[in-house]
């Protein structure tokens, strides 16, 4: 593969990503050191283009989060950096949203930043995430900078020039007088006092959330996990969406009597939550109690989500909130964009959130920080604490799913998208043949939903990335998912190229 393929072939939406480390399954090393210093490098001068500057009047910050390829990549970026012109601020090991806050805060201000991080994916796997103050960098933007690391040398500069800053305990303070101000606190100094919180930070860069935040304001912390970087991930992955991660904290809440756990992914723009009864607050339920929290400063507003949200949320959101519903398409930057969109015509929206946890507050910059949301969570408990209320009441209006099955079928052909965009119109144009209800509009795929013999939805929809179509299934009664999944089989007879084994088991 040539330099300009390789290099290209590192976007992943909006982000660079690939393996950084030899020796998992025979995977080869993609995201070299040389890469890495040439797309850093591209993005100073593609930042100098963007902002009008000189690149030696930048000040870009670079962090990372526990990966253990970080250091030896995070050197190259301030080699990058400094070698093409600007100043390098090395900011450690920190959060992707506190990277972006280095751009907001007074004491910091810088141009750009980079954030060194791969969420979730495994060990060997790393990444860059770029932001400038308008926020994370589009897709299109990142397609246009990689054509210039195409084009751009590797410089090797002494690193003696390179300034630390210490990013983390400024953004862990700011966090503090959030929640502060929102208790509205007569007890400054201590106002979490009473309440027993547990995080589990997988490992990954979260675990100062316990001693820079809740110890600073009088939580009990006791059974707390996994707060050591270790970018090996021993214990669980770093992925509030993980099966093994959620019953980790669920297990450290039960065992320790705790008020709420939280829990971090890897570089902390995700969150999810549980309760004190071992109640997962995540996915369609970490939507609906965002939103619940929000609705009373923001009456009749609407509320953006992603796909797959289960139509027990819309009902929740419209009917007991009396919110507006917006189901739009899979993807963080994908739904943040059209919560900005909605808002810049004038449509209030204050939250955009995907059942992945990524959610992001027009309050906070429109900015996917799980830290942000575990703060809004945080002073809900504390004001229900006060009332002697649980913040479970927020959302017991919310009707638990019953039965729920999500299947990823491979399309195994080299011109993926072309085929699986013909699946999608004939499986439409079947679904409606058969009577079914093909819910409009749909921003992603194609969704179906059954009332009456058999209740439920279903959703077909391309991945955004991978040659695969997802296909969710919801059924509200007992065998219920089953039914809508041989119905959904049987809407995609005779696609040879499509792997529709997951659906036969």
């Amino acid at each position: 593969m040539s330099d300009e393929k390789a290099i290209l072939s590192l976007q992943n939406g909006s982000d660079v990503r690939g393996t950084a480390l030899e020796g998992v399954k025979g995977e080869p090393v993609t995201l070299t050191e040389e890469y890495v210093n040439r797309i850093a490098g591209a993005f100073v001068k593609w930042l100098a283009n963007k902002l009008g500057k000189k690149v030696t009047e930048l000040k870009i910050a670079v962090g990372h989060d526990s990966r253990i390829s970080a250091n030896t990549l995070k050197a190259q970026v301030l080699k990058a950096v400094l070698g093409n012109g600007a100043k390098a601020y090395d900011c450690g090991m920190a959060t992707t949203p506190a990277m972006f806050m280095s751009l907001v805060y007074e004491q910091t201000k810088f141009d750009g930043a980079i954030m060194i991080t791969a969420s979730h994916l495994p060990f060997n796997r790393n990444g860059l995430k770029f932001f400038t103050i308008d926020g994370g960098m589009e897709k299109s933007d990142l397609t246009d900078m990689l054509e210039i690391a195409v084009q751009t040398a590797v410089v090797d500069p002494k690193l003696e020039d390179v300034k630390k800053c210490n990013l983390i305990d400024i953004y862990a303070k700011d966090l503090c007088e959030k929640i502060r101000k929102g208790i509205n606190a007569t007890d400054h100094c201590h106002p979490l006092n009473g309440l027993h919180i547990v995080v589990d930070a997988g490992n990954g860069a979260g675990g100062f959330f316990v001693e820079k935040v809740l110890d600073q304001l009088g939580a009990d912390t006791t059974g707390s996990q996994f707060l050591n970087p270790d970018g090996h991930f021993p214990n669980h992955i770093p992925n509030p969406e993980n099966k093994q991660a959620m019953e980790a904290i669920r297990n450290a809440v039960i065992t320790n009597k705790a008020d709420l756990g939280l829990i971090f992914d890897t570089d902390v723009d995700r969150m999810s939550a549980v309760l004190a009864d071992g109640k997962e607050i995540n996915r369609d339920a970490l939507i609906a109690m965002m939103s619940a929290i929000l609705a009373p400063a923001y009456p009749g507003s609407t509320i953006i989500t992603d796909s797959v949200t289960s139509d027990k949320l819309t009902d929740f959101l419209q009917n007991e909130l009396h919110l507006k519903h917006h189901r739009y398409m899979r993807g963080y930057k994908n739904v943040i964009n059209e919560c900005k969109r909605l808002n810049a015509k004038g449509e209030v929206s204050p939250l955009a959130i995907e059942t992945s946890g990524h959610g992001a507050l027009k309050e906070n910059y429109y900015l996917d920080d799980g830290a942000y949301l575990a703060v809004k969570l945080l002073i809900a408990a504390a004001v229900a604490k006060k009332e002697n209320k649980s913040i479970e009441s927020l959302i017991e209006k919310l009707k638990p799913i019953f039965e729920e099955a999500e299947y990823r079928m491979a399309i195994n052909c080299e011109d993926f998208k072309t085929y699986g965009q013909m699946v999608l119109k004939t499986f439409e144009e079947r679904a409606k043949a058969k009577g079914y209800t093909v819910v409009k509009p749909s921003y992603e795929g194609v969704r179906l939903s059954f009332k009456g013999d058999v209740n439920g939805w279903a959703l077909l929809r391309q991945s955004l990335h991978d040659p695969k179509m997802p296909l969710n299934v919801e059924g509200d009664g007992a065998g219920d998912c089953g039914k809508i999944t041989a119905m959904m089989l049987e809407l995609l007879t005779g696609f040879d190229k499509l792997d529709k084994s997951p659906l036969q088991k």
